[in-house]
């Protein structure tokens, strides 16, 4: 039987928490933050966590690497 093997594009998107949570990092951050309010920067700087499904399907696909 073949090994599982981890997906390198999501290792590189996602971290997985202690406690099994899968973070990422916010979209609309990468360029023209100028026009966009204090308030939207300051919230786009925290990651964000994924839930559900993709949650599930992110960890096993990182799982070969934890």
């Amino acid at each position: 039987m073949p090994k599982q093997k981890t997906h390198k594009g999501m290792k590189r998107r996602f971290k997985i928490t202690a406690s099994g949570k899968a973070k990422h990092r916010k979209a609309f951050r990468g360029h023209l933050m100028s026009h966009k309010n204090g308030k939207r920067g300051r919230g786009l700087r925290q990651d964000g966590v994924v839930v559900g499904k993709d949650a599930w399907n992110i960890v096993e696909a990182l799982r070969p690497s934890l």
